[in-house]
Order: C-alpha cells, then structure tokens, then sequence
C-alpha cells in the first residue's frame, strides 16, 4: 500500500513539472521554437510584466532616402512597442525581387513585405501572402480610408496588400538644363512627335532627354491612350490586337537611343539606385517615373526640379491614379497581428508620416492628409498638387497584373534592349512579344 502510494505521489509530481515546463504560445506564433533555436523562456506565456517578446521581418525596395526614413518609423514603432523587434531587409528594385524569389519558394518570406501590382498576382496565387480582410477595423484602422483606396489590392473578395499610398506618372526635368535646348517649361500640348524632337534637341547639346523608359510602364500608357489595355481581362492573353501599336511605340524609344538621347541598356544598367541617375548628375534633362519619386529625386540631385504630366493626346484617358506599393504579410509569418499592427501605424501615425513625407505615395488616410498639408515642403506640396490635378485628369485603373507578369516583364525587357542594340526590329520584336506573353499568360486559363 506504502509503495502503491509512494509510486503515485512521484508520478504526479513528475507530471506537475512536465506541465510547467511546456509552458504556452500566442494563436498567431506558429510552433514553440526547438531549444536549440530558442533560449529556454522564449515559447512561454506572456507574464504580467507585459506582452511576449515577438521579432518581426520587415522588407521594402527603394533608394537611400527611403531606407533611411523607413529605419526611423521602424525605431519609432520600436520605442512605442518595446517587446517588438524588428529586422529590416531592403535593396533596390531589381535586387528586392532577386532577393524575394528564393525566400518565397523556401516558405521563408519576411512577416511584412513591399508588394508591387505587377508580382501581387502571382504571390497571392500561390498561396504566399495573407488575406488582410480579418485585421480591418481590428487591428488596421480603415476608419479614415476610402474603399477606393483599398480596393487596389483586392483579389476577389480578398485584400492581399494593404496600399500605402497614390501615384502617378509623370515627366520630372531640370528646367535649367532645358533652357540649355531653348525651353523654359516642357509644351503643355506636347505629343510624342515632339517627344523626339525635344530628343534631337537634347543630342545636339551633348545631353540625354531622359534616361530610359521602364517597357511595361509607357507602353501601358500608350496603349492606354489608344483605348487598349496590355493584359486582358481574364489574364489570359495581351489585351491589345494591333501590333502597329507596339511598332509605332518601340521605334521612338528605339530611336531616342539611337540618336544619343536615352542612354544604351549597358548604359542604363550602370543606374543602381538615384543617386547614379544621368539627371542627379546633370547629363540628362528628365527622368520618366511615379509621382511619389520626386521628392527623393530632388533631394538627390540638390537642386529645384519641376514635374509635368506624359506626352498627350488622349493623357486622360492614358493617366490613371496607381496605388504606389503595397504592405503584404506573408502566410508564412507566425506573427501576423503583430504585422497588422506595424501596417496600421505606417498607416495611421501622423508623427510616422511626417518622416515618410509622402515618399510611398499620397497617403490614403484623410486625416494623416489634412495633418500633413500645412507641414508639407514646397516639393512636396507640388507633388499632392498633381495628384489632385490627376483625380480629375484620369480614367479608372487597369486591375492588378495577370499571374505570369512577372516573366512578361523580364520578355519585354530583354527585347527592349534587343530593339535598343538594333538586334531585332520592332516589327519582329512586336511579333515576338505576342507569340511569348500569350503563351505565358495562356496557363493561367
């Protein structure tokens, strides 16, 4: 009986401290990490001393200027949430995406990333980005945000990025180096007939007109102009018939580099981040990009800049107001509210935005708007300026790239630098282009 005993006291006593020693997660933090991956209280339940220790990855593209803000609203989140840590991860456009495809197909992508309407599509599609429908008005405040302003990225029924703010295209240029071509202002008419003819300008005064035009940006645009889309809507195929289209586009641009006006593609590859651009360094009179870049740009070449919208005609039915970027949690994070509540500050903190400026885009939240407009600098009020002059001067946008744009970039890329290099015609390029990117689009049928 003595032993019987004996033996049951142990063996509840042995179960007390297995219990103990468990210890408990949050919902959303996935497994308890391995002793060998962890420090031994790292999987426990949060104590009264305040919330559980929680590291988030964080990663963006952009140039220096954003990097260094993006660093300090993360050391404000930081000070504010002290059981928050958070890594950040962030390179320029080409190198973001080089980055992000291997951690994507490892299940290792950071909580938080920067998504693009180009690749959103496709990462959504695969199962890699987390539906932020169930964080709305929990822990992302929508309050103050226009459906309008979140409907750029819907998939469906599902919100796969959170926008952070409103583009659009426009030309910046150096007005004083325009004067060098005998212009005070860029032609409030102008088409692009006059596009090339501001190029030979531009050559003969031993500058670039600009510094090279991202292939599946304009051409949008340009078809655009001319009532026609680059994707179907299904996603399945182009969305245009007409090659002469592409021929008509693809020989000015082609032609631009042929004269000495738009840098080569070796040229143009040397162009790492803002800081190396033609124009910063006074060789080029513009640079074709999103509204939202201005102001990074000017502060990188340290001089007054002005903006002016796209060779017409039809620039209102080619303009369109683009959600700048995305914030995307991953599916893979095991942190997910916690990434929702970074959104939410990068999104709602009026002190945050004051550092971000309007650098991601006009903010979608009205009240961080009407806090920031008596603050604004010059450039930047330029910049909300546009916008609203673009509100009424677009037509609505086209929705998010097709699964498979990706890979339709990088086609459209490699035959734009063929064109460039007189390796290919445009004729047989637009040709190419077609039998390509309907192929690529045709397995999304």
């Amino acid at each position: 009986m003595r032993k019987t005993l004996f033996m049951t006291l142990v063996l509840l006593l042995a179960l007390g401290l297995a219990a103990c020693a468990s210890g408990g997660r949050s919902s959303d933090s996935g497994p308890s990490p391995s002793p060998s991956s962890s420090s031994p209280g790292a999987s426990q339940a949060p104590s009264s001393s305040g919330p559980e220790p929680v590291t988030l990855r964080i990663a963006w593209w952009g140039s220096q200027p954003r990097h260094d803000y993006t660093l300090q609203v993360i050391e404000m989140y930081q000070q504010a949430n002290p059981h928050v840590k958070i890594e950040p991860e962030y390179a320029s456009w080409d190198d973001y995406w080089k980055r992000l495809a291997p951690q994507a197909a490892a299940g290792n992508l950071p909580d938080i990333l920067q998504m693009d309407l180009s690749y959103i599509t496709q990462y959504a599609g695969n199962g890699q980005l987390e539906d932020l429908t169930p964080y709305l008005n929990k822990e992302i405040d929508v309050s103050d945000v226009s459906e309008s302003a979140l409907s750029g990225g819907r998939l469906g029924d599902k919100l796969y990025g959170f926008n952070l703010g409103v583009n659009a295209l426009q030309v910046h240029y150096d007005p004083a180096l325009l004067q060098k071509i005998g212009l005070d202002k860029l032609p409030d008419d102008w088409t692009w007939d006059t596009y090339l003819e501001l190029g030979q300008k531009a050559k003969d005064a031993g500058l670039y007109f600009e510094t090279g035009l991202r292939p599946e940006v304009f051409f949008a645009y340009y078809l655009r102009q001319n009532g026609q889309r680059l994707y179907s809507p299904d996603g399945t195929s182009l969305g245009y018939d007409n090659d002469q289209l592409f021929v008509d586009y693809f020989t000015r641009t082609r032609d631009m580099v042929r004269m000495g006006a738009s840098p080569t593609p070796d040229v143009a590859a040397q162009i790492k981040g803002i800081e190396d651009d033609p124009l910063v360094k006074g060789q080029a009179i513009s640079v074709w990009q999103w509204s939202n870049q201005y102001v990074g740009l000017q502060t990188a070449a340290g001089r007054q800049l002005e903006m002016h919208p796209l060779p017409g005609p039809n620039v209102k039915q080619g303009m369109f107001l683009k959600p700048s970027m995305f914030f995307s949690i991953a599916s893979n994070s095991r942190h997910k509210e916690e990434a929702a509540k970074f959104i939410n500050f990068f999104i709602n903190d009026i002190e945050a935005n004051k550092l971000i400026k309007g650098d991601r885009g006009v903010p979608v939240a009205g009240k961080v708007k009407e806090a920031l407009k008596p603050l604004l600098p010059p450039e930047l009020q330029k910049v909300f300026e546009y916008i609203q002059w673009a509100e009424q001067n677009s037509s609505p946008a086209d929705p998010p790239d097709p699964i498979g744009a990706a890979e339709v970039m990088a086609l459209f890329k490699d035959l734009d630098d063929m064109m460039k290099f007189e390796q290919i015609t445009p004729e047989e390029a637009a040709k190419r282009f077609r039998e390509e990117a309907n192929a690529i689009l045709a397995r999304n049928k």
